[in-house]
This record gives structure tokens, C-alpha cells and sequence, in this order.
């Protein structure tokens, strides 16, 4: 488990380790691609590491559990959530409506938002230069929170925030490739139809990248528990049969 900071604009809540960030810390750390689907989170460990005592972390442990983001296990403690197949269509859906919804109620793009997102895209593209794959993954589920920023909704933007880091868990089980390229011009587009004042077709391009990134997930097989232990001894991976989903289908990944 890594707790550090990142330059990220999801990092901003966590510069300060104290008890009050314990969860918007862990919640960074997932955005970031650092904390994994299934990471064991101690409570001894994190007591020592913000300086506070065991009955504050499981405070806020609880909290994040409420939040969907972290479960426990009798006897065994605290665990970032492995979402299945059928949460993770769950969770597509969710952000399909909330961030519609946001983008069609927002009227005007003002200068200070435009410049925000151009400097946003300009980074991606400079990490996507750089094959920096954690700093895009922070980029990626940044641009869309930084929509909610500009759209000045608070609520949104934390409810957002908690989606974003479950589509990153999502993502680190069933995506198998990482299509950054793919992403970026999504984002794109959204940007240069917000750009025009054209609200309801952002809204539309958002709803038609959000498809892209779940089609890309293959929800068919859940990932090998033992896989971090097989990488280490140079065994070959493993793939395990997927609960039976419905309605989901194979394709090709992408990335948000």
C-alpha cells in the first residue's frame, strides 16, 4: 500500500495527514492507479502512518465503507473492494446520468473553465508523450471531475469523485489493455462541444464515451486472486470464469 501524493488535482484534499483525510487519502490513492482492487488496508498501519489512533482510522474506514469503496472481513480487516460484473454495470450506469445530467444543465463555458480544460488536455496529451500510464490514469478520471468542478456543484463532485475512483477499480480488474489515445480524443470532443455552447451534445458525447470505456471491459472473467504470488514465482497467469453477467459481452479494452 502507497499513501504518497501525486501532483494531481485529486490529490488536493489529501495534503495534509491527519485524521480528517484518511479517506479523501485513500480515495487519491485509488484515482491514481496506487492503491489496487483487493489491497489490504491495516489499521495499525495507517494509525501510525497519519498519527492517530486505531478508533479514528475504523471511523473512517467505516465511512468509506458506507461509500462503497473499501469492506471488511471478520478476522481479517479492512479491504479495498473488488467490484464484480454486475457492480461494475452499475456503476457505468450511474455516471451515465449523473454526468449527462450535469453537462446538459450547464449553460455557459466561461473563459477561467475553458482554460482549465485545455490545459487539462494538454497534459494528457504530454503524458500520453511521456507512456506515464499512472499519471494518465489520474489524468483521465480528472478531466471528468473537473467538469463537475466548473459546473459548481459540490455534491456532484464528491458523488463523482467516488464513482470515478470505482470505474479505476473496475478498470484494473477487467481492462487488459490501455488505450489512452482513445480517451483523450473522447475528451476532446466533449471539450470542443462544451467549447461551441452546445450542452446537450457534450452530453451525448460523454454518454457515448462512457459506452466505449464499459464495452472495453471484459466482464466474462474475474481476475486470478493469486496473481500477484504467480507473478513472483514466474508461474504463468490464470484467468477464472466470470459469475454469469447477462448481458455483457467481450470486446476490446479502452481506457477513460
Amino acid at each position: 500500500m502507497h499513501l504518497a501524493y501525486p501532483s494531481c488535482m485529486q490529490d488536493s484534499h489529501t495534503a495534509e495527514t491527519t485524521q480528517n483525510h484518511i479517506e479523501e487519502a485513500i480515495i487519491s490513492g485509488i484515482l491514481s492507479a496506487r492503491i489496487r482492487p483487493g489491497t489490504r488496508l491495516s489499521e495499525n498501519q495507517l494509525a501510525s502512518v497519519f498519527g492517530v489512533s486505531r478508533t479514528r482510522v475504523r471511523e473512517a474506514m467505516m465511512r468509506l465503507e458506507t461509500r462503497g469503496i473499501v469492506t471488511v472481513s471478520p478476522r481479517r480487516g479492512w479491504f479495498v473492494v473488488e467490484p464484480s460484473a454486475e457492480e461494475a454495470m452499475t456503476v457505468y450506469e450511474a455516471r451515465r446520468a449523473i454526468e449527462s445530467g450535469l453537462l446538459r444543465g450547464m449553460r455557459t463555458l466561461t473563459d477561467e473553465g475553458r482554460k482549465v480544460l485545455v490545459a487539462h488536455l494538454d497534459e494528457e496529451k504530454a503524458a500520453m508523450a511521456a507512456g506515464d500510464r499512472q499519471r494518465l490514469t489520474c489524468l483521465m478520471g480528472d478531466f471528468h471531475i473537473r467538469i463537475a468542478e466548473l459546473a459548481g456543484n459540490a455534491i456532484l463532485v464528491e458523488i463523482l469523485r467516488d464513482l470515478t475512483a470505482r470505474t479505476i477499480l473496475i478498470s484494473m480488474l477487467y481492462q487488459s489493455e490501455f488505450h489512452a489515445g482513445q480517451s483523450h480524443e473522447g475528451h476532446c470532443r466533449i471539450f470542443e462541444a462544451m467549447e461551441a455552447g452546445d450542452f446537450v451534445r457534450a452530453a451525448e458525447l460523454s454518454v457515448e464515451h462512457l459506452d466505449e470505456v464499459e464495452t472495453g471491459l471484459d466482464l466474462t472473467t474475474r481476475p486470478d486472486p493469486l496473481a500477484e504470488l504467480r507473478s513472483s514465482l514466474s508461474l504463468p497467469p490464470r484467468t477464472v470464469p466470470a459469475q454469469p453477467s447477462g448481458t455483457r459481452k467481450n470486446a476490446t479494452s479502452k481506457e477513460k
